[in-house]
């Protein structure tokens, strides 16, 4: 009895045992699988994607390789691909961000169908780039994409009530925005819900705001800033030029309730600010800078934040242009430099041109020489004779000097300037003599005048 009545009481405290341990495993189960579950319902999303839209050469491939930290500048055609790198440190949690760029030629506005598709259209930012060194093509270049945007978008027969539901979430959430707190961390963090968010009063949309609402959020990123102080040295731009172009630009902001941000690739301005911005509109990372409008070249407005009143302080600037004025007839496009290509002459070869100018030296009529005896008058001591009396020619004391004789017209080549030449050194010779009447110019002129006169009759 003993043997059995302990196995039985083993036994009963056995399965007690094992169902203490089945419920402890039951409960870290549940603990895990409520851990793991909360942390997916937090973790970051995956499959967002950034349509970027621009002209060619306007920066927006460099742009968005200095957000990924790439910086090479490897420019591909069609549809390019790449991708930012999205960290939450507060979670410590990394996801991807699909960057599309689509190519600047029309011709290729079909490849948008691999980059977005009516399921993906709601988890997407479109971003149309401006180009600042050129901005007489910038609203041209907006409206032009924004259409492209527009009717890729209509292609996708995305159904009628989940459009609407799209549309109405840029509404709210343009009508919901408020100045950031001032607080400002180091890295991006998820934005927590405040108690009470929902009950926030909302003020009505201006007349002109999102009036051509794409259902997803837009951003306008002006490249190449830094080129303002070009405009003005080489085109003379003023202040005026540049409120205009931010006042149309920031128009079209309110029409598709797009931010706006002037940046700079070669100065490092606003790009952190520009990655800041788009990872709180696509993954609702806290924000905390407010709008800056004060430099004409570092412009940031969020979307939501402008209106037609605060446009309107842009105005009051005007003094040659009207706010309503057609924007190509205020920035014009300066006209087009035309270079001028000049011919390319080959140089000839250096023994072909000396063979060619010795046949022409050879075919000219020989020049007719005197004698080594034939030179400039001079005296025999070397002082050079007067000039000055009529009809005395320059002649040496010891011997008659030859008189030069006079070029003949029909001479041609190098004979005639000989004639030209030895007259000219004469003249040299003769002005460097006394006077007529200096004594030793006398003395000579009548001791040779005889010799003088037979050396001429001689040779005339």
């Amino acid at each position: 009895m003993a043997p059995v009545l302990e196995k039985q009481l083993l036994g009963a405290a056995g399965a007690g045992d094992n169902n203490n341990e089945d419920e402890e495993g039951q409960s870290l189960w549940s603990s895990i699988l409520s851990e793991v579950s909360t942390r997916s319902n937090s973790k970051l999303p995956s499959g967002k994607n950034i349509l970027v839209f621009g002209e060619d050469g306007s920066g927006k491939t460099t742009v968005m390789a200095k957000l990924q930290g790439s910086d090479h500048n490897k420019k591909g055609r069609g549809l390019e691909y790449l991708y930012l790198n999205v960290h939450d440190e507060d979670r410590d949690d990394l996801t991807r961000c699909n960057v599309w760029i689509l190519d600047g030629d029309l011709y290729h506005k079909g490849l948008l169908k691999f980059a977005v598709s009516a399921q993906s259209l709601a988890d997407s930012l479109a971003v149309f780039v401006a180009d600042m060194s050129r901005p007489w093509t910038i609203m041209e270049s907006l409206q032009k994409w924004a259409s492209v945007l527009r009717d890729h978008v209509d292609k996708l027969k995305i159904p009628p009530e989940e459009m609407r539901e799209m549309e109405q979430k840029m509404v709210k959430a343009f009508q919901e925005y408020a100045e950031p707190e001032d607080a400002t961390p180091s890295s991006p963090q998820r934005r927590a819900p405040t108690a009470g968010e929902d009950e926030a009063v909302v003020l009505p949309l201006g007349e002109n705001t999102l009036t051509h609402n794409l259902g997803i959020p837009v951003l306008i990123v002006c490249t190449k800033c830094d080129a303002v102080g070009v405009l003005e040295k080489e085109h003379d731009y003023r202040e005026e030029h540049f409120d205009f172009i931010q006042s149309h630009i920031r128009q079209f902001c309110l029409q598709y309730g797009a931010g706006l941000i002037y940046t700079s690739v070669k100065e490092e301005k606003n790009m952190d600010l520009l990655y800041k911005y788009i990872v709180h509109k696509m993954y609702d990372f806290q924000f905390t800078t407010p709008a800056l409008v004060v430099e004409k070249d570092a412009v940031f407005i969020p979307s939501g934040w402008d209106n037609e009143k605060k446009i309107g302080i842009l105005h009051e600037n005007f003094t040659t242009v009207r706010p309503e004025d057609p924007f190509e007839d205020f920035i014009i496009q300066p006209p087009i430099r035309k270079l001028v290509h000049d011919k390319e002459i080959n140089a000839e070869d250096e023994q072909v041109f000396l063979m060619k100018q010795q046949s022409l030296l050879a075919k000219q009529p020989a020049t007719p020489t005197r004698g080594a005896t034939e030179s400039p008058g001079r005296t025999a001591s070397g002082s050079p004779r007067p000039s000055g009396r009529a009809g005395q020619p320059n002649v040496a004391s010891g011997s008659p000097m030859t008189a030069v004789k006079k070029p003949d017209p029909n001479m041609k080549g190098a004979a005639a300037n000989e004639g030209v030449l030895a007259n000219f050194f004469n003249s040299l010779l003769s002005k460097k003599t006394g006077s007529p009447g200096s004594p030793g110019a006398g003395a000579v002129g009548s001791g040779v005048q005889g010799s003088a006169k037979k050396t001429e009759a001689g040779f005339d």
